[in-house]
């Protein structure tokens, strides 16, 4: 069944809000970001916007989980590319980190470079970011090794997710090294036999 007019043009405006609310965050960093700013850049009212996503807060959320699906699209692809699960992973990470190195809005919106109040959207409230990355990585291993149980599936891509996520944060190491250390925690979860 088609959309409504009213949901159509509720996308339409939820996706422009978004377009601006980065183009702002990469400009000025969180204190850039002005609800009343995005509603005179897409010529909507403030009131529409907090309709759409309650708060600040709320529409940097919005934003975090539109970018992250956009990459995680990445993610998958670099894991389907590769046989060997543990050069799959290795792989998986090495393209998360690279691609927010060089993205400016996701170095802002997965580091809290400029943004300090965003740093909860990766710790205390960074769930909605690690289930899509651990349903995504979840169904290719699904998909990979068909025989196994689907909560120890979910289990190894929510490892991969949250290890990753802490690496962004604060980066301790290369980046190849990391890549290495998940991917090997990951595969030994799986395999607990291998060495």
């Amino acid at each position: 069944m088609p959309s409504s007019f009213t949901d159509r043009a509720r996308g339409l405006v939820r996706e422009e809000a978004l377009e601006r609310a980065a183009e702002l965050l990469v400009a000025g960093g969180w204190r850039g970001l002005r609800l009343q700013n995005v509603a005179d850049g897409i010529g909507v009212s403030r009131q529409t916007l907090y309709n759409e996503f309650a708060s600040k807060q709320g529409l940097a959320a919005a934003l975090v989980l539109q970018r992250t699906e956009a990459f995680l699209a990445d993610l998958e692809a670099a894991l389907d590319g590769e046989d060997d699960l543990h050069r799959a992973w290795t792989g998986a990470v090495r393209t998360t980190l690279d691609t927010v190195a060089r993205d400016p809005l996701l170095r802002v919106l997965l580091t809290g470079q400029g943004a300090g109040d965003l740093l909860p959207l990766l710790t205390t409230e960074a769930e909605p970011l690690v289930v899509a990355a651990r349903d995504r990585a979840a169904r290719f291993l699904l998909r990979r090794r068909p025989e196994l149980d689907p909560a120890t599936a979910s289990s190894a891509a929510e490892i991969a997710a949250r290890l990753t996520i802490s690496h962004l944060v604060l980066p301790l190491h290369p980046p190849d090294d990391v890549a290495d250390q998940i991917a090997t925690a990951v595969v030994r979860y799986l395999d607990p036999g291998c060495a």
